[in-house]
């Protein structure tokens, strides 16, 4: 297995990075420099047409593309820590928070700090609502989905990204606030 991460601290493949911090592996990697762009490259396009990371190439040169997708076959192979649930019910709201970390929190701060004028405020206003979501259903758990997920790392590099664009929590939001420093204090925040 040869895991293709970018040189810098890109979300997703800092997701995946994440991910193995918390499980305590360590795989193999080839760091792409995005800035570069090596990912434009003939041999990566090879690998992958869409010319993103991070990618997983197997031994017997399979690719699997996507942090997600790359997250759940490793759970498949190393499945303790759990961190996408232990039966079918925790499974489904682990993937159904961790969706929408991604398409609520992720997405409107990517679109925040990338975009100019209104395109910004629209994703800055998205991004509000869907915190104040994701802070009422923190109530009265420590991690988005009961346990910690994938769910809380999505929803970390989210906030991570927010961040970027001096995004700001509501002071009313404890619960978010609370799970964020209980977030910020795991070794794995670092990765």
């Amino acid at each position: 297995m040869l895991l293709y991460l970018d040189t810098g601290r890109a979300p997703n493949p800092r997701k995946v990075r994440i991910y193995l911090a918390e499980k305590g592996l360590t795989l193999p990697t080839k760091e792409v420099n995005l800035r570069a762009g090596e990912q434009r490259s003939p041999e990566f396009l090879r690998k992958n047409p869409f010319g993103g990371v991070p990618i997983l190439e197997l031994d017997d040169g399979t690719i699997i593309p996507e942090s997600l997708t790359i997250i759940e076959y490793l759970e498949e192979l190393y499945p303790t820590p759990p961190l996408i649930g232990t039966d079918p019910v925790s499974r489904a709201l682990t993937r159904a928070w961790e969706r929408r970390c991604e398409i609520g929190v992720y997405l409107p701060a990517s679109r925040m700090v990338l975009s100019q004028g209104e395109v910004s405020e629209h994703a800055r206003q998205t991004l509000v609502a869907r915190l104040a979501l994701v802070n009422a259903g923190l109530a009265g758990r420590d991690w988005v989905a009961g346990r910690f997920s994938i769910a809380d790392i999505t929803l970390f590099i989210g906030l991570e990204t927010a961040f970027r664009d001096r995004f700001v929590l509501d002071p009313t939001w404890t619960n978010l606030s609370r799970w964020y420093e209980a977030m910020k204090a795991r070794p794995s925040a670092s990765a």
